[in-house]
């Protein structure tokens, strides 16, 4: 039927964007042997991606709200295409690292824009089929990245799990140019902002300062994470870094407080970050991302460097998380909806928390992959008990008018842990592993060692090693590598505890309502209102019902209101 060809479009640049996020973990030990790769190289292959992702989400936003959410879109199809080519083209660490990042920028224009072409495109029960399908498009990818990305590295090479991208962007464009309209840019809405300034309907602007100062402070405290572990936390290299992280958040809100004041359009109004349940909601949406899929490189290491699996049995290894996740929210999502948003996100953090401590139980240095069955398969439902209220539960703790950059600061936080914990996460790995290399005094630089067993190297280590020593240097690796998991499984399921344990204290439904999930008449959004309202960009199946009632629409019906919040805002507003 060809109403749902734009649905189409929108899906296939989703599947590509998120697919990628999980299909390069099975290709990583076929990266660094194909092109000499530092575990440090490796991190930055997923945390360049992860990183540009969620520093321009929002700033990508308010660029489609000034030159139209088509041309975004189809801007970043386009460049998410190139940058795929280039990946599989690089010759070095470096460039692919450059590449990622540059997929990342085209990737935020996609994420950003795509929730504003299914609001124009579809009204009524269409709108919350055509959101559904999206986010069932989300979960789908997600399940599959692992195992594609074996099938293609094993049975072709790892840069083919980028250039697979090409035929889909190109399709995903055509179509998008053919079947979806062109969008008008969004202008802001007459009335008072925020913090008491006057918004006089003009064009809407970027607030390039505020995300120029965002990405980085981000990319700063990930650079100096990263290295603090390697050439220590108190050198001056490390020491630097991190000043320029504190400066660059200083300057960051600076710049979004004067924007705000001077009635601009913020990148992010910090003044959300003042309410309990909004600033629990974005803590916990960083640690459920973090804790429960940081640990993923080194696991996907371990299986291929240590068991020897193949890149396929890695990944199907690997696919009961996303599996287990996309079946409870496929399943449950919108039943969750119906409860108080603390209990499925709070609980679903638990959870991923108790699976973490199972994967730790059955890590040992003899263990095996179904070591790893029952501990993805309770994070998984965890993430799938979390993820589908996270961004209706953000958008309902704010006024209506601000729930679409709510939405996006979710997406972003998300991102943002994911970006954190790869950097976090590999500094406790190398350094536990260092120290257990170190005991025996059989390897002659245990740190050096240890980040080359994290890069996928064991079998380099045991082969170096002298003949007489090599059956305890091979059992000393396992124990090595085994040990460093245990402590970051340790540190994930801390992370997700103490998400939970947040979002349990601090979040409270919104009052007047009996789940929290903001209640308002269903109503169409104009046309040329959606930027506003859409542009950071909702996620998931169970978020179809909050875009169908019309919540976000704020831009188009706040007018109605001589811009101030409609009534319904007012138990949002006291939340």
């Amino acid at each position: 039927m060809r109403k749902w060809w734009p649905l189409t479009a929108v899906c296939l640049g989703a599947f590509i964007l998120l697919v990628d996020v999980t299909i390069v973990n099975v290709a990583l030990p076929s990266m660094a042997a194909d092109l000499g790769a530092s575990f440090t190289s490796l991190q930055w292959v997923i945390d360049g991606y992860a990183l540009a992702l969620a520093a321009l989400l929002l700033a990508s936003g308010s660029l489609a709200d000034r030159f139209g959410h088509r041309r975004s879109y189809v801007c970043g199809l386009g460049l998410f295409g190139l940058a795929s080519l280039a990946c599989g083209l690089a010759p070095d660490a470096e460039v692919l690292i450059a590449a990622r990042v540059v997929q990342g920028v085209g990737g935020a224009a996609m994420f950003a824009t795509a929730p504003a072409l299914l609001l124009t495109s579809y009204q009524g029960r269409d709108r919350g089929t055509a959101f559904g399908v999206w986010g069932a498009a989300n979960g789908a990818a997600a399940a599959a990245g692992p195992l594609l990305g074996g099938l293609l590295t094993e049975h072709f090479s790892w840069p083919t799990i980028f250039w697979v991208n090409l035929p889909i962007a190109a399709v995903a464009i055509a179509t998008t140019l053919r079947v979806v309209r062109a969008d008008r840019p969004a202008y802001q809405p007459v009335g008072t902002s925020g913090h008491g300034a006057r918004l006089d309907g003009t064009r809407a602007r970027v607030d390039i300062p505020g995300a120029t100062a965002f990405t980085i402070a981000a990319a700063t405290l990930t650079y100096g994470l990263i290295r603090g572990g390697e050439v220590g936390w108190a050198s001056v290299e490390t020491l630097t870094t991190f000043a320029v992280t504190t400066s660059a958040l200083i300057a960051f809100v600076v710049i979004e407080h004067r924007t705000a004041r001077r009635g601009g359009v913020p990148m992010m109004d910090l003044a959300l970050l003042r309410r309990p349940s909004f600033a629990a909601l974005m803590s916990g949406a960083l640690l459920l991302q973090g804790g429960a899929f940081g640990c993923l490189v080194l696991v996907s290491l371990w299986l291929q460097s240590m068991l020897g699996l193949s890149p396929v049995a890695a990944g199907l290894a690997l696919t009961p998380l996303a599996g287990a996740s996309f079946l409870v929210a496929a399943v449950a999502g919108r039943h969750l909806q119906r409860l108080a948003p603390h209990l499925p996100i709070g609980v679903g953090l638990l959870s991923v928390a108790v699976g973490m401590l199972v994967l730790r139980a059955g890590m040992t240095a003899d263990a095996g992959r179904t070591a790893l069955m029952g501990g993805l398969v309770v994070t998984g439902i965890g993430v799938g008990l979390a993820t589908p209220v996270l961004v209706s539960a953000a958008t309902s703790s704010v006024p209506p008018q601000q729930a679409g950059m709510a939405g996006g600061a979710v997406n972003t936080f998300r991102q943002l842990g994911m970006t954190l914990a790869i950097a976090v996460f590999g500094t406790v790995f190398t350094s536990r592993a260092a120290a257990v290399l170190a005991g025996p005094g059989t390897v002659p630089d245990p740190h050096k060692s240890a980040s080359a067993l994290a890069a996928g190297q064991a079998r380099r280590l045991v082969d170096a090693a002298p003949a007489a020593d090599r059956s305890a240097v091979h059992q000393l690796v396992h124990t090595a590598f085994a040990t460093g998991l245990d402590r970051v499984f340790l540190a994930s399921a801390l992370a997700a505890a103490i998400g939970g344990l947040i979002v349990l204290t601090f979040v409270r439904p919104a009052r007047g309502t009996a789940t929290g999930h903001a209640t308002v008449p269903e109503q169409g959004t104009p046309k040329d209102d959606v930027g506003q309202s859409a542009k950071y960009g909702w996620q998931g199946a169970g978020d179809a019902e909050d875009v169908e009632t019309g919540r976000g629409a704020g831009t188009g019906d706040d007018r109605k209101h001589g811009g101030g919040p409609r009534p319904e805002a007012n138990a949002a507003q006291q939340s």
